[in-house]
């Protein structure tokens, strides 16, 4: 096995993508292509997450226990967000759905920073570069992104909503 470098934030959406499957079967392949990311990249990130103990030996099932665990208590500090100029874009954190609707006046809004985005509002430097492209056919890998970023940038307020949706999403 190769050595651990330390997780990228890719692997988190390479980890979701794989939740998002569920039962169906999959290659690196598939994942290649609808996250916009290299084969060799995948197989990468699938390794560094097999060091990480957030999937299993095989490297086909997220083992969603220590992955839930690992982002309520560790995204936050192995990858910060904070948010920054208004650009348009995609809405994310508490501005994209499921936590839009439950917030009433959420104040200010974040996007992922997209030139066809709708939204205007703050950026937020996605997990990867192409997050954006992977969203558009893959509504739970948007929620979970979307999730991500609340306890990227969150206040204790929406970072509770984040846990308990993520749990509903991750823990099923």
């Amino acid at each position: 096995m190769k050595k651990h470098n330390g997780m990228r934030p890719l692997d988190i959406a390479v980890l979701f993508k794989m939740i998002s499957l569920g039962d169906k079967k999959w290659h690196l392949v598939d994942l290649s292509r609808t996250l916009y990311i290299s084969q060799s990249e995948i197989s990468e990130s699938v390794n560094r997450s097999k060091i990480a103990k957030l999937i299993s030996p095989d490297g086909k099932k997220v083992l969603r226990k220590s992955f839930y665990e690992f982002l309520i208590y560790g995204l936050k500090y192995v990858f910060p967000a904070s948010p920054g100029n208004l650009v348009r874009g995609i809405p994310t954190a508490h501005s994209a759905k499921p936590v839009s609707d439950i917030i009433i006046n959420p104040g200010e809004i974040y996007v992922w920073a997209y030139e066809d985005g709708e939204t205007r509002g703050q950026a937020i430097e996605p997990l990867y570069i192409n997050a954006v492209l992977a969203v558009k056919n893959d509504l739970l890998l948007y929620e979970l992104l979307s999730l991500a970023d609340i306890i990227r940038t969150g206040n204790i307020r929406e970072f509770n909503i984040a846990v308990k949706e993520l749990a509903k999403r991750i823990l099923k």
